[in-house]
């Protein structure tokens, strides 16, 4: 993978989307509980990634607190979220992890109904950086296969956990059938990359407005959530008068599915709602779009 430090420069693509819209709003609802490391499921590990800071002491040992908080954003957190945004009738890209739908059939059920996108996030909840090349393969086709299992529905993007291998986005092209990736997060619109002789598309992704700050100390009351999503977003609607962008809003269920901080996203998707010319939209709206609009050259 090569790097590249100028992108669009000083002159990028006015993206034209749908309405005139001056953003282009994608809620990301990351469905990983029940595919994390854990001593029930043989790893010898408990997972503390993203849960409550601080709160657990466990060393080596089973840690049941952590467990338990992953257990809340299946059990809890997932349908809060699903009544907020089923509420106000949005659109949401669930980034999921394979073995987490198949955890939880009553939600993989919910999602089959729904008109949501998925974009896989892993047969498990594991670091893909880690894994050799046939394993991240292997991984990738059980993520794929899985998810069509549990919900019926495609898996129309990848996004790992934080970090790809540097075979992930060879590996998702050979596979086929995806219409982008979001391992990336170097813009605040797609861009066309070359792997091989192919054309692929990325979505970048944030980890700016995403409430993994939440997990790691950075955000403490829902007030803080919603004050940088809202000034994120006021300075995106501001520019995108001449130069429109796109917005990834970041939510895992065990962070804001609690009452607090889903009341902060409550907040924000009223205050963008009352804004014309915003286009809230599914990942693979998006992905559609910019191959319509802006083919590979």
């Amino acid at each position: 993978m090569t790097r590249d430090f100028v992108g669009y420069g000083a002159a990028p693509p006015h993206a034209r989307w749908p309405g005139e819209a001056r953003v282009a709003v994608n809620f990301v609802i990351n469905f990983e509980e029940g595919s994390e490391l854990s001593y029930p499921a043989g790893d010898g590990v408990s997972e503390t990634g993203l849960i409550e800071s601080a709160s657990t002491d466990a060393g080596n040992r089973r840690d049941l607190a952590a467990e338990s908080m992953f257990e809340y954003g299946s059990r809890v957190g997932w349908w809060r979220l699903h009544r907020i945004f089923t509420r106000f009738k949005l659109p949401v890209t669930l980034f999921a992890c394979a073995r987490a739908l198949e955890a939880n059939p009553p939600a993989a059920a919910a999602i089959a109904a729904s008109d949501w996108d998925i974009c896989g996030h892993g047969y498990r909840w594991i670091k893909h950086y880690e894994l050799g090349e046939a394993e991240e393969r292997d991984q990738i086709a059980r993520a794929v296969a899985l998810i069509r299992q549990t919900t019926g529905k495609p898996t129309e993007g990848w996004y790992c956990r934080y970090a790809p291998s540097e075979n992930t986005r060879r590996i998702v092209v050979e596979h086929g059938g995806f219409l982008y990736d979001s391992d990336a997060y170097n813009d605040e619109l797609p861009y066309w990359a070359r792997v091989g002789d192919k054309p692929h598309l990325v979505i970048p992704y944030s980890l700016s407005t995403n409430d993994v700050k939440f997990g790691r100390g950075t955000f403490g009351p829902g007030e803080d959530f919603f004050a940088y999503l809202r000034d994120s977003f006021d300075l995106l609607y501001e520019e995108g008068a001449e130069r429109p962008r796109m917005m990834s809003i970041g939510l895992h269920m065990r962070l804001t599915g609690h009452p607090g901080r889903a009341s902060a996203l409550i907040r924000f998707i009223e205050h963008i709602g009352s804004r014309n010319r915003v286009w809230v939209c599914r990942r693979s709206d998006i992905a559609r779009h910019w191959m319509t609009q802006f083919p590979p050259a």
